[in-house]
């Protein structure tokens, strides 16, 4: 199994909103996400400077990669579009962490 990390940005003022929504996330789409290899996420707010910090671990034959292409995908990011930073296709600006400490 492969751990991922990542960092995003949400827009000022956003923080319940953000909550809420992944509260609520569409069940089709942790279906989604679960069948493409992703089977465990986090994701955590700094409330002082909006940074949001995700950590995924995804299976060896995972296909996270081919997310983007789904339809459902990009209708999720449309969704969270007006709450973070996003690409001009609406996907998150996500910039990648580099492991430095693992303690078992």
């Amino acid at each position: 199994m492969k751990t991922v990390a990542f960092k995003m940005k949400l827009k000022p003022g956003n923080e319940a909103e953000y909550k809420k929504r992944h509260d609520e996330i569409w069940p089709e789409l942790e279906s989604l996400l679960k069948e493409n290899g992703i089977t465990d996420y986090h994701i955590f707010l700094d409330e002082e400077s909006l940074s949001l910090f995700a950590v995924q671990k995804l299976k060896e034959n995972s296909t996270e990669a081919e997310l983007p292409k789904h339809a459902l995908m990009k209708k999720w990011w449309e969704y969270m579009a007006d709450l973070m930073e996003v690409n001009p296709d609406h996907s998150p600006v996500v910039i990648p962490l580099e492991k430095v400490f693992y303690m078992k």
